[in-house]
């Protein structure tokens, strides 16, 4: 696996850090952050995704907390200028 290291979360403390790669064979990325509180995943459960789809988080999975910060180190394609929309 190549990982590429796109950022850190600026000025955090050493044992609090989350941060971001990008596996360049995959074009995955690999975050380390906030795992999301219980209250967080069950406002996702109500949410949900798409009809039919379970609210359920398989124990291979998890959600996380991504500080908004750290989306100016997401890779984006060319002309996309990073705004996320608001709704």
């Amino acid at each position: 696996m190549k990982l590429r290291f796109l950022g850190i979360i600026p000025n955090t403390p050493v044992d609090d850090s989350p941060t971001i790669w990008l596996d360049e064979d995959t074009g995955d990325l690999l975050i380390q952050s906030y795992r999301a509180t219980e209250e967080d995943v069950k406002a996702c459960q109500q949410i949900g995704s798409i009809p039919g789809h379970s609210t359920d988080v398989p124990e291979h999975e998890t959600i996380v907390r991504l500080p908004a910060v750290m989306l100016k180190y997401i890779p984006r394609p060319e002309g996309d200028n990073g705004e996320v929309p608001r709704t």
